[in-house]
């Protein structure tokens, strides 16, 4: 797709000099994710100093597009439209009595009709209707800048004596010059935005390198101007906080809960001893499919841990039954194993045959797939192999400390 797309753009190129071309999302929940954006990275220069900010935009916008994986690097604002700037000399119009006003009301009846000064009105005898009048210079008359030159301006009211009207080319200097062609704002002040795409690289990367970027060029920003980065990508970076702080949350209330069924500080513990293993089975099942770390990856882990917790509780639960029964840790932990494999083995596989079909498509619940699979599957070896373990070493030293503590006490 890079390909075709430098294809084109070359292309485009070619047959357009000096015309910059970008590619913005066509699928509205691009933009949705991107907050309206047309871009997932949103570098925003803030200040009124526009020609300033431009410069420097351009300076930023060169570095991000030497970034591995950043596609389609443009300013939003182009300081570029071609404007004329009429520039009245005042020495002049002040000797044949036209002020600055005078200058621009005949500019505005010549280029976008005398409506744009006085509105005037003719009434239509026949029908009773008003009608609009608007005087223009018609449009095959002002094709040079000499034609432009050459408009006539007078007095409002017309020149005094009769005198015939001075022309624009003797007042004022016409210049070619570059304005903005679109003004954006944020929060009141002008802002101009650089926006950049990602392709063959996943956007986290390619956020960090912008972020360098813009931390690197931060102290060379115009005076009392300010940048910052918005889009897809800080959006991004905070959902990843609130959904690792979520998945702690979710251990600990685990835990907690598992104390108040248990009565007990320590099988709670030997419970969640399985979850690393799940994180660890996640982490595997990405780096093996070679699939980028994401939203619904993280969705696929606290969904994991549920599961997790749940069949180590089957085995934790029998274990104590038979340490309760006949006192022996490293028995109990063997016949938990051992007892509880086939209903453990269910509730994992039934999960993970429910989520092959999602790991295998091409939609954007696939990473939630194999995040499951892959936790699940390292979890379920954890559970019936390393959970009891815990429990009888646990167990082991807790019930010998107290045989040591009752023989050392006097008869």
């Amino acid at each position: 797709m890079a390909q075709y797309r430098e294809i084109l753009r070359k292309g485009l190129a070619r047959a357009f000099p000096g015309t910059e071309m970008t590619f913005q999302p066509a699928d509205l929940t691009a933009k949705i994710l991107n907050f309206g954006s047309p871009a997932p990275l949103d570098v925003q220069v803030v200040g009124r100093a526009l020609k300033d900010n431009f410069a420097f935009a351009n300076r930023v916008a060169a570095r991000l597009r030497r970034i591995p994986g950043v596609v389609d690097v443009s300013v939003q604002e182009p300081m570029t439209q071609p404007t004329l700037h009429i520039h009245t000399r005042r020495r002049y119009a002040l000797g044949t009595g036209i002020t600055e006003a005078d200058v621009a009301n005949n500019m505005l009846v010549a280029l976008s009709g005398s409506s744009q000064v006085g509105q005037v009105y003719w009434l239509d005898p026949a029908t009773g209707v008003s009608h609009l009048i608007d005087i223009q210079t018609p449009a095959p008359y002002l094709q040079t800048l000499n034609s432009l030159e050459l408009l006539p301006v007078d007095h409002e009211g017309g020149n005094a004596g009769g005198a015939p009207p001075a022309l624009l080319g003797g007042l004022s200097q016409i210049t070619a010059t570059g304005t903005p062609a679109e003004v954006s704002h944020y929060n009141i002040m002008p802002a101009i935005n650089i926006y950049a795409s990602n392709e063959g690289v996943d956007l986290g990367t390619v956020a960090r390198q912008v972020a360098r970027v813009v931390d690197e060029e931060r102290t060379n920003l115009p005076h009392s101007s300010s940048m910052n980065v918005y889009g897809q990508g800080v959006t991004m970076n905070w959902a990843y906080a609130e959904l690792l702080g979520g998945l702690a949350m979710s251990i600990l209330l685990v835990y907690l809960i598992a104390v108040v069924n248990f009565q007990s500080w320590l099988d709670p513990f030997i419970i969640i001893t399985a979850l690393p293993g799940a994180l660890g089975g996640i982490a595997w099942a990405l780096f093996l499919t070679g699939t980028a770390l994401s939203v619904p990856a993280l969705t696929g882990a606290i969904m994991c841990m549920g599961t997790a917790t749940a069949n180590s509780i089957l085995v934790v639960s029998f274990a104590r039954d038979e340490l309760a029964r006949h006192g022996n840790a490293v028995k109990a932990a063997l016949d938990a194993g051992f007892e509880r494999i086939r209903p453990v083995l269910m509730t994992a596989s039934a999960m993970i045959v429910g989520m092959l079909p999602m790991s295998m498509s091409n939609s954007q619940n696939a990473p939630l797939g194999r995040a499951v699979i892959g936790g699940l599957t390292v979890a379920t070896l954890a559970t019936l192999l390393f959970v009891p373990c815990v429990f009888a070493l646990l167990h082991g030293r807790r019930r010998k400390a107290g045989e040591d503590n009752q023989a050392g006490e006097p008869a």
